[in-house]
């Protein structure tokens, strides 16, 4: 993952791919959005993502709404 201070003058949505308690940056950005509600994340804010479907979500509440989605998709 880029550092705060890698990131040099790259500014808008970023490209991540999230990992099991990592992610790592593969188009630099300030921020990434979060599935549910769209809002954007910043990236040193970023907590709570879902490696198998590649989502970043901006609260816990949005991370359960979206598994709530999935499980009655099912």
């Amino acid at each position: 993952m880029l550092g705060r201070y890698d990131r040099g003058s790259a500014s808008g949505e970023a490209k991540v791919e999230f990992g099991d308690g990592t992610m790592r940056v593969v188009k630099p950005g300030t921020y990434v959005r979060c599935a549910v509600t769209g809002e954007p994340i910043l990236l040193d804010a970023l907590r709570y993502w879902n490696v198998d479907r590649q989502e970043a979500y901006a609260t816990p509440e949005a991370a359960m709404q979206r598994l709530k989605e999935i499980s009655a998709a099912r």
